[in-house]
């Protein structure tokens, strides 16, 4: 990386936006870089392989959801949609597709701040991560950091979860996850008889306090129950949020490796 802090690509075509942006981030601690179309953020977010990306999505070139998409295939970045789109199907569509949020303009910088500063908490590289105050029972270990390789061999399918080289591994296939999505199954994984509740997911695996935000923790679980394929691993509490759906298995897969 560049500096302590890593590097962030500021995608924005309107100039005041764009440093504006550029200003939130550098008190970050980030170095920053920007571009003013969709072609040339993508250009620098090859070359640099920055830790975090805010994204228009009105671009004058290339469209904000394909930019998003390219990123998501050669970066594991934070992602950031910043757009005038107010419409709930933009921002499901944008995390469908890998951004990791969605800030509607206009937006204060100290919103910006604060959810940039909650994605920088998290883990990074298998790093543990401080579990932010929470209304749920504290948790005793931090799941995202404790889960482990555990591979759960009596199942029909097999899955292994290894926090340290953040992969996780279904039926010997590599599962393409962005960093949401394995802080997400990690967190699960790691606890396999817990409900967790959306709020308290958003405060361990987004390490924010925006617990409005549900939408965030339904949409991504909707992505990683596509990529693995049967919903039977994650499943549904109505009424409370979600648990890990085989609970004894990662169990006795977690004692094998004590």
């Amino acid at each position: 990386m560049d500096t302590a802090a890593g590097t962030a690509v500021v995608i924005e075509d309107d100039e005041d936006i764009r440093a504006l942006v550029q200003a939130v981030l550098e008190q970050r601690g980030l170095q920053v870089i920007s571009a003013s179309s969709g072609a040339e953020g993508l250009e620098l977010v090859r070359e640099r392989q920055p830790v975090l990306v805010t994204l228009d999505l009105g671009l004058p070139d290339i469209d904000g959801f394909e930019v998003c998409r390219r990123i998501r295939s050669m970066s594991d970045a934070y992602v950031i949609m910043l757009s005038a789109r107010a419409d709930e199907v933009d921002q499901l569509v944008g995390l469908e597709i890998g951004a990791d949020d969605y800030i509607t303009k206009p937006f204060s910088p100290r919103d910006l701040r604060a959810r940039v500063g909650a994605m920088l908490r998290r883990p990074r590289g298998g790093a543990p991560a401080a579990v932010g105050p929470a209304a749920e029972p504290p948790v005793p270990e931090d799941p995202v950091a404790t889960a482990g390789a555990v591979p759960s061999e009596e199942a029909a399918h097999r899955l292994t979860v290894d926090v340290e080289s953040r992969v996780a591994v279904l039926d010997s296939e590599e599962l393409t996850l962005t960093r949401t999505e394995f802080d997400l199954l990690a967190a699960l994984f790691g606890q396999p008889r817990r409900v967790w509740t959306r709020e308290a997911l958003l405060r361990t695996v987004w390490k924010t306090e925006w617990v409005k935000d549900t939408h965030l923790v339904e949409v991504h679980v909707g992505n990683l129950r596509r990529k693995l394929g049967d919903e039977e691993w994650i499943r549904t509490v109505w009424g409370v949020g979600y648990r890990f759906g085989q609970p004894e298995l990662a169990e006795m897969a977690a004692r094998r490796n004590t």
